[in-house]
């Protein structure tokens, strides 16, 4: 793993990334939104602690109907909190009338099935879910779309059997953004949460570092080095107009979008060292928060807007610190470990994720903001770019396994994982995008 020094400090060189492309040469192409080259593989490891069985009949209605039974399969094995049980010949249509013995008897605590029904380029899907336990229909819902649209109506019907069932709303219809480097040439790609119809927003020669979604899902804030040095961009993913929010005299960096979606918190070098800032997302507004004599980068907001987390040497060693949004004085959250950096609080603000060294490798820990007790998600070696799924109840990061640079999902238990790799080029700089209805 390779390491260079900024003020005294052995930094790791993708925590602490500003720096260590400072001297990079960009020439970006503005892409829009355009279809990319190839779709993410899923790998999936480990089950839940618990797991629901349920029995996913093809939809009736022709192939169309096959299709979204499979894509709602593969998002709830995805999760590893349902068990999968044959539905092989089971023929219904969302009228059938359900024998729920029978599919008690066969194993199955759930059924989902329905229809599918075309009238020129629309299509109508119908489902439904029923509890073999209770002997009732626990859901019922119908959506319209086109073809295009029916991995997406997938997704909406895997989060509703998602949710009625476990209680948590389900993110199978998120989305994720990714840098894809394929040779010399760097790519910022949005596809769906299973990596599936991804889609290239920027394409440039040299590094695009540090996505963020905006709250609303709309926009993205990234680091694009086309101008010969780090400048901050917010990108708009329906027009693929963008605008450089953050051009200041040295380094511009780490961008995170405020709840509100009317700010970004950034880290920038304009007056000497690192600090944090806070920038209306118009590039208006500036305002600094920290006032450090060592290096602080890595914001993040609570889920409130009332505080940043970030990470600063200011004790020594990279450490995870917290801050009011309004500025003021810093309190250290991280103690266990002289490196830990990128944090990012869950979407119940109740837990704090970072990346922390460890034996000279770099994993994925997960720390109680209450209890301040870390565990240890990963198993490394090179772990980076924590991103909590919008739910909370997963963690989507970079990692090297094999010698290649993969996304990887991990449960907030530890207990399922998923890999997320490309046929060709390495994927990396993963942000997970919000809820958007």
């Amino acid at each position: 793993m390779t390491a260079f020094t900024l003020a005294g400090t052995t930094m790791h060189r993708f925590a602490w990334r500003p720096w260590a492309y400072a001297l990079l040469m960009a020439s970006a192409s503005l892409a829009g939104i355009t279809p990319a080259q190839a779709q993410l593989r899923v790998d999936i490891s480990g089950v839940g602690a618990t797991q629901y069985p349920i029995a996913i009949a093809d939809f009736s209605g022709g192939p169309q109907g096959q299709v979204i039974a499979n894509v709602i399969r593969a998002d709830l094995n995805r999760s590893g909190q349902f068990k999968l049980v044959d539905a092989t010949g089971a023929n219904l249509t969302v009228d059938s009338t359900i024998d729920y013995n029978s599919w008690r008897d066969r194993g199955a605590d759930y059924l989902a099935y329905g229809t599918v029904n075309q009238s020129g380029g629309t299509y109508n899907v119908s489902y439904r879910l029923g509890s073999s336990v209770n002997q009732s229909q626990l859901d019922g819902v119908a959506f319209t779309g086109t073809d295009k649209e029916l991995r997406r109506i997938s997704h909406q019907i895997a989060d509703r059997i998602y949710e009625k069932i476990t209680g948590v709303r389900g993110v199978f219809s998120t989305r994720i953004a990714y840098v894809l480097q394929m040779g010399n040439t760097y790519e910022l790609q949005i596809a769906d949460a299973d990596g599936q119809d991804p889609q290239t927003m920027l394409r440039s020669k040299h590094p695009i570092i540090s996505p963020a979604w905006s709250p609303d899902g709309k926009r993205i804030a990234y680091v694009s080095f086309e101008t010969g040095k780090p400048v901050v961009y917010v990108q708009t993913l329906g027009t693929g107009a963008r605008q450089a929010v953050a051009n200041f005299k040295g380094n511009n960096s780490a961008p995170a979008w405020a709840p509100n979606g009317g700010q970004l918190a950034i880290a920038l070098s304009r007056d000497g060292i690192s600090q944090i800032y806070t920038i209306d997302s118009n590039g208006g507004g500036l305002r600094r928060i920290t006032h450090s004599p060592l290096i602080d980068t890595e914001p993040s907001y609570s889920p409130d807007g009332g505080s940043l987390v970030f990470t600063s040497d200011r004790g020594g060693s990279p450490q995870i610190y917290k801050v009011s949004a309004a500025g003021g004085d810093a309190q250290r959250l991280t103690f266990n470990g002289s490196y830990n950096t990128s944090p990012h609080v869950s979407p119940d603000g109740k837990q704090l994720v970072y990346v922390s060294r460890q034996d000279g490798s770099f994993h994925i820990a997960l720390q109680s903001l209450a209890s301040g007790t870390p565990t240890l998600l990963t198993g490394g070696p090179d772990d980076e770019s924590p991103s909590f799924a919008p739910n909370g109840m997963q963690i989507l990061y970079s990692a090297i396994q094999g010698g290649r640079s993969v996304l990887a999902v991990v449960s907030t238990d530890g207990r399922v994982r998923q890999t997320l790799s490309a046929p060709n080029g390495k994927v990396q700089e993963p942000a997970w995008g919000p809820f958007t209805n």
